[in-house]
């Protein structure tokens, strides 16, 4: 494969944090070398071979990073435009600027998932207090409005239990364009993690049921309560995004099951935390299956020889570390400071059997 890097070769990582170091992890193994661009403190520095700690307006930082490797990657969607500008300029991009584009807004994302004939939540686009009336009247309430761009781990939400809960809702956004979203009737939530190699070949991890604690992620349990029906549904769903995307890397697509069938949530054009688990369910997991995919390399085997539950270890969470250490688990820590809440110290893997 012509467009495959060679073992010594240098990828470039937008983002410092713990899925930056775990890539930077996977990619050592695979004998290549990680150059990340971060303009705070970075976890990912104490396992990449670089690090430039400036910020996304420094052109000159930008430029010199994109000469310094051979293609670039990403860790979170919030990047600005005009750095991926100037980077594309020198080294290609992977996944693509589109599947940026697509995740960065609430309401392109969803628009773009209905035009490729799957399925979302109902919603309408908010800018001011007649756009959410007009919303509050197409979508109903409950509802849940959410700014476009930016949010994350529950940020930049606002539930209304009915329309006199506008005006507070609107408010909250603090001026940004939102989406409102109608609620879903569903039983489980579940996230595939699908990967897509140059060549257009797919790989997709098995679902795992996804369990939340105050709009974070607490627990994902593999294999997912779902029958085989709903498992092909998913890898189904997951291919058509990435083929519609043209895509490459690794993708993870939230979904809710619901009587109906499985509904999309939301898409991450990058690894995902509910993709943890293959770390120790998988002999390829999501992170080496990103690094293979950007680098060109056919994608690994991502079957699964265990049963997993991931747990999310959350601000004083990590203070459990001693008695985890003693448990039998798997643990994940990513080197971060002292822990506050909603911060990510780290990540448990329990195996609770294997096939």
């Amino acid at each position: 494969m012509t467009d495959m890097l060679q073992p010594g070769a240098t990828i470039g990582i937008l983002g410092g944090g713990q899925l930056g170091r775990m890539l930077a992890v996977a990619a050592a193994r695979l004998g290549l070398h990680v150059h990340i661009f971060e303009p705070a403190s970075a976890p990912a520095a104490e396992t990449a071979a670089r690090v430039t700690h400036a910020s996304y307006d420094d052109a000159d930082a930008l430029r010199a990073f994109a000469q310094s490797v051979d293609v670039v990657t990403y860790e979170f969607e919030n990047i600005p435009t005009a750095a991926l500008d100037l980077i594309e300029s020198i080294c290609p991009i992977r996944p693509g600027r589109r599947a940026l584009a697509t995740s960065q807004d609430r309401l392109v994302e969803k628009t773009f998932l209905n035009s490729i004939g799957l399925h979302t939540a109902p919603f309408a686009p908010v800018t001011d207090i007649a756009s959410l009336n007009a919303a509050i009247a197409a979508v109903g309430t409950p509802a849940i409005l959410k700014t476009c761009r930016m949010g994350y781990d529950g940020k930049g939400q606002a539930r209304l239990k009915s329309p006199d809960d506008a005006a507070a809702a609107l408010a909250s956004m603090n001026g940004a364009p939102a989406v409102l979203e109608g609620f879903i009737d569903f039983s489980a939530e579940i996230s595939i993690i699908g990967a897509r190699g140059i060549d257009g070949a797919i790989a997709c991890f098995d679902p795992g049921e996804n369990v939340h604690r105050d709009g974070i992620l607490h627990t994902t349990t593999v294999p997912a309560k779902i029958g085989p029906s709903l498992r092909s549904d998913a890898v189904l769903i997951a291919a058509r995004i990435l083929n519609a995307l043209d895509y490459v890397g690794v993708l993870g697509v939230e979904l809710f099951v619901t009587p109906g069938g499985l509904i999309v949530n939301e898409i991450a054009p990058r690894v995902h935390n509910s993709g943890h688990w293959t770390q120790n369910g998988c002999l390829v997991d999501q992170f080496e299956q990103h690094i293979r995919a950007v680098a060109g390399w056919p994608l690994g085997d991502g079957s699964r020889y265990a049963d997993v539950v991931m747990e999310n270890l959350i601000g004083d969470d990590v203070l459990r570390v001693p008695e985890l250490a003693r448990s039998g688990v798997a643990l994940h820590l990513y080197g971060k400071g002292a822990p506050r809440p909603g911060r990510k110290m780290g990540h448990i893997n329990r195996v609770t059997s294997r096939q």
